[in-house]
């Protein structure tokens, strides 16, 4: 099975089986295209004036990552797919038999490859796995080479269920395809590169592409056209580069690729990255969604092993810890009033609206970023009406001001300045109406000018404003939201135990589909 030809009989008969769901989320992606605009973002390598790049975010919060389009159950679902997250909680009921699981898990050719020591290979339909053949448990990972979450996951956790179960022969990992594109423009690609790799018959050098993937994905994420970017990865990796590059060129594994996308979203997954499990046994099936911690895995894993139904997602957080993992500024602690502070939460960051709602949104801006002015002044007044008025969201704001904009550090000092006195919000609206006046080498005289027109006392916000823990506040953000944040503005939903990261200035109404999707799963769970 690890021939080229052998794999491309597969996928013939593969391409057939699943065209049905393949003529589905064609159309779900016809109507997500003619939809709305892709998100517009400032990046830290973007000049002023070009065309921004959808930005994307590491390592969320909400642990799972999902893109909205219409039709889609979970918002897109995630939780925002979230259920990518969402369709899907974080941890699925356990179901008692699921044959196609069974049948993908003993599907498995026999292999006498190993990466880092742990037998590798492909299933009859292709599916890379790496593990035992006999191990009494399989998981199926679906994962998108440009999430923040699934990358968080490979660097964080992947390496201890190896060490702890793959390895020791307990757990097969089956690698499936599950590029959100529409988050993530670049993944498709970064995926059937990967399988252009896995087409050269070595499951090593496959699973060789997948890591490089996962470690450069900064790089690659951002490029107009990675193809070159993902030649040279197939060069330095050793396979044969003009097969891989025909491979490319032909699009030879775009239906495999959206084949997966389709598989995961019958079986629920909306967001990235998701997990089934399978008890080969009897057929047992549990699902886990979201960058977990290691503990929740290994308490799914044990379960099973066991014989025994894992815990229910309320269940593992009791035992593990509400938040495990999470930033506390995520957390729902954190996110609660300081009550010595009015308009901070626990966790320092000034917020809007209900903190006992059901959804929260955290907005990660630069004052001197054009799409962040944008989102403020056309989309913001109609999330503040519909969502923030009336209870449904709480919206929380965070710095991150851009290398590209010399000013914002200290325009985001400014607000802080403000909000000592009790007016961040209005100083917030004053400094995106006034980029202009105060784009210049000393901003302070022009930002003294606009806490006077809020009459603020301008000797106390003049002395503020040369305050290092002022300027330690902007830092403090930008350190929270390095591991996530790509570009401006980056919005991160959180509903629950999951959520999802909107990278860009989204239109009106793509933002009001991703929170109304998020309500209606936090209602849901």
């Amino acid at each position: 099975m690890n021939d080229s030809s052998a794999r491309q009989s597969t996928r013939i008969w593969l391409g057939v089986t699943v065209l049905g769901l393949v003529t589905i989320v064609l159309v779900a992606f016809w109507v997500l295209n003619n939809r709305a605009a892709a998100p517009e973002a400032s990046t830290p390598a973007q000049s002023e004036g070009a065309a921004p790049a959808p930005e994307t975010a590491t390592a969320a919060p909400a642990q799972t990552e999902a893109p909205q389009s219409a039709g889609q159950a979970d918002s897109q679902a995630t939780g925002e797919e979230n259920a990518e997250a969402a369709g899907t909680e974080n941890g699925e009921n356990t179901q008692a038999s699921n044959a196609p699981a069974a049948e993908v898990a003993a599907s498995a050719a026999p292999s006498t490859e190993t990466y880092k020591g742990i037998p590798v290979g492909f299933t009859e339909e292709g599916y890379p796995y790496r593990g035992a053949l006999d191990a009494p448990l399989v998981m199926m990972e679906y994962s998108d080479y440009q999430c923040p979450f699934c990358n968080r996951y490979f660097v964080q956790t992947e390496p201890a269920i190896d060490e702890s179960y793959v390895r020791t022969g307990q757990l097969r990992v089956i690698f499936r395809d599950f590029p959100l594109a529409e988050l993530h423009p670049n993944a498709p690609a970064a995926h059937e590169a990967s399988l252009c790799i896995a087409d050269q018959g070595s499951a090593a050098l496959y699973w060789e592409m997948h890591a490089q993937l996962f470690r450069t994905v900064e790089e690659w994420s951002q490029l107009p056209d990675p193809q070159s970017f993902f030649t040279r990865l197939a060069e330095e990796i050793g396979s044969d580069v003009e097969a891989f590059q025909a491979c490319m060129e032909a699009g030879t594994h775009a239906p495999e690729v959206q084949a997966g996308v389709a598989e995961a979203r019958q079986k629920g997954f909306s967001g990235t990255p998701s997990f089934e499990f399978l008890r080969v046994a009897d057929g047992v099936t549990h699902k886990l969604v979201g960058a977990q911690p290691f503990d929740q895995f290994a308490g799914v894993i044990e379960a099973l092993l066991a014989g025994e139904t894992p815990a229910p997602p309320e269940q593992q957080a009791q035992q593990q810890g509400d938040d495990q993992g999470i930033p506390y500024w995520a957390t729902a602690e954190g996110l609660q009033p300081d009550p010595e502070r009015p308009g901070y939460d626990l966790a320092g960051d000034q917020y809007r609206g209900d903190p006992n709602a059901a959804v929260k949104v955290i907005e990660f801006s630069d004052f001197q970023c054009p799409y962040c002015r944008r989102h403020v002044q056309q989309t913001q007044p109609t999330l503040d009406e519909q969502y923030v008025e009336t209870g449904k969201v709480q919206w929380v704001f965070k710095h991150f001001p851009l290398s590209i904009h010399p000013q914002a550090p200290a325009a985001g000092v400014a607000s802080e300045c403000a909000a000592e006195q009790g007016k961040f919000w209005e100083m917030h609206d004053l400094i995106f109406q006034n980029v202009e006046a105060w784009s210049i080498n000393e901003p302070n005289p022009v930002f003294i000018d606009l806490a006077t027109q809020l009459e603020l006392d301008p000797d106390a916000f003049a002395a503020c404003l040369e305050d290092e823990e002022m300027h330690a506040r902007v830092q403090s953000d930008m350190n929270d939201g390095a591991p996530y944040v790509r570009g401006t503005p980056t919005f991160i939903v959180l509903y629950g135990n999951q959520g999802t990261v909107i990278p860009g200035a989204l239109p009106v109404e793509s933002f009001t589909e991703i929170l109304d999707e998020a309500l209606s799963n936090a209602q849901a769970n």
